[in-house]
């Protein structure tokens, strides 16, 4: 069916899927790496504990059938497995139905451990993920042309991305409409990247321009995705150029990555012949009748519960990184509508002396990705996601984001416990476990030149206050 087809976009449609089958890998493996201390029968926050009594509808799961962190583990590595064979393009190459099934076995395996993550799982990125796969399921395979509806459906995807996050900043935060943001962001985000020192100490005029562009490109651009080619490709590619820059300023899991794929799937072939020395095949065949219907039912299905999320938008309390089903089918998205002027960070600390006095020495544990040791640099892990790190920036704007784990964090200190030792950089107590562990807070920033210059640190802090008194295993934390 000609307005069915689109075949202007089999190379978008390559990159789109191998770009997404690397990012459902890295979550996969996040998932191997991760749940154990997380989410295991020992973790801070178990599946079995947040299953008992919880119905199927809210939380649909694989693991209500049956739980185990042998079968959760196989069920991770059954990801790992089937986003690794999309890398390597062999999912590309079954048959139409095959190829289908392979996509939304993807989905569904990640949207039961979504489902169970709980606040680990909790960021607007594992959403938009699970939408991003599902609409993967109906790009068709290598034979068949890319489907027009559902290239437009990506392209919504992308907008409501993009604009529902221009939104919320523009609304929020003062600081967004006065240009003033970045003048803060790099040196508060979350998780620092390798150049995020650098990016903090840009003049001021440029942090200005960073703001503008930002707000140019989130908030007119998005339309611009729905006229014609080549107008649409080149909003994209704004898209997408704007996006390095934020991979290049900070780690945020696979966000950003998402939507430079995203992006991707609106380029037309002919820039990527004109980029690279890749052509499209030719004579690539028409989808069957029954994908024609099965796509044009999923569409309807996805304008319809769009509704809600269009809304929203719209509305003067918009909601940021919000699903309206539990399927996380369509969502709303946004980050950062609110910056913070100054960065707190939960330094984590043990001793192995029996009795704590003033001259008590105590070591600090290092975490992978979040700021501790001042002379280390921030290092670039996105897309891997550091679940631990990044619920701990939450837990130092608020105590109220560590109520529900933390103690259980410092019990697994206590006791050694070796697979929440792997989620950290640096166990100070190689031999055997502390007798005593505090955590503290501390105000830190990024150094000045002259600072770096003299010390070679990254960071400066001074110390503010309490976060959990000294406790060990005699006495609750």
């Amino acid at each position: 069916m000609d307005w069915f087809d689109t075949s202007d976009y089999w190379l978008g449609r390559l990159l789109f899927k191998e770009g997404l089958a690397v990012i459902y890998l890295c979550a996969f493996l996040v998932a191997v790496d991760q749940f154990r201390p997380l989410i295991g029968d020992d973790g801070m926050l178990p599946v079995r504990r947040f299953l008992a009594g919880r119905r199927w509808q809210r939380s649909p799961s694989i693991f209500h059938v049956h739980y185990s962190d042998r079968f959760f583990a196989g069920i991770a590595w059954t990801g790992v497995g089937l986003s690794g064979a999309a890398v390597l393009g062999l999912l590309d190459l079954l048959p139409l139905p095959l190829c289908m099934l392979g996509w939304l076995l993807l989905w569904g395996l990640y949207l039961s451990i979504v489902n169970v993550g709980q606040l680990w799982y909790g960021f607007g990125w594992e959403s938009l993920l699970l939408e991003v796969g599902l609409l993967a399921v109906f790009v068709g395979n290598a034979d068949t042309a890319p489907p027009l509806l559902t290239l437009l459906l990506l392209r919504w995807l992308l907008f409501r991305l993009e604009f529902g996050a221009g939104l919320i900043k523009i609304r929020g935060d003062p600081c967004w409409r006065d240009l003033t943001c970045l003048s803060y962001h790099h040196e508060t985000q979350p998780m620092p990247g390798p150049l995020s020192w650098y990016f903090h100490h840009l003049p001021r005029p440029l942090h200005k321009i960073e703001v503008a562009g930002n707000h140019f490109t989130q908030l007119v651009v998005p339309f611009f995705l729905f006229v014609p080619q080549p107008v649409a490709g080149g909003a994209a590619a704004i898209m997408v150029v704007t996006q390095l820059w934020l991979v290049a300023s900070g780690n945020f899991a696979w966000l950003n990555w998402l939507a430079i794929v995203l992006g991707l799937s609106v380029l037309p072939d002919g820039f990527w012949e004109f980029v690279s020395p890749f052509t499209a095949p030719s004579g690539v065949a028409a989808a069957p009748p029954w994908f024609v219907a099965l796509v044009t039912a999923f569409t309807a299905a996805i304008v319809a519960l769009s509704y809600r999320p269009a809304r929203n938008l719209f509305s003067s309390r918009q909601m940021m990184n919000a699903s309206f089903d539990p399927w996380h089918l369509v969502n709303t998205y946004g980050a950062f509508g609110h910056v913070t002027r100054t960065r707190r960070e939960i330094v984590v600390e043990g001793t192995t002396d029996t009795h704590i006095t003033p001259d008590t020495e105590w070591r600090a544990y290092e975490f992978k990705g979040k700021p501790g040791d001042l002379r280390r640099r921030p290092r670039q892990f996105a897309p891997y996601h550091l679940r631990l790190d990044w619920l701990m920036w939450f837990a130092a704007i608020s105590s109220s984001y560590a109520a529900a784990w933390f103690g259980g964090f410092v019990t697994r200190l206590l006791e050694g416990d070796r697979a929440t030792l792997k989620l950290l950089h640096h166990n100070p107590f190689p031999d055997r476990p502390p007798t005593h562990v505090r955590a503290r807070v501390f105000r830190y920033r990024f150094t000045t030149r002259d600072e770096r210059h003299a010390t070679g640190a990254w960071w400066a802090r001074t110390y503010e206050g309490e976060f959990v008194p000294p406790v060990s295993l005699r006495g609750p934390p």
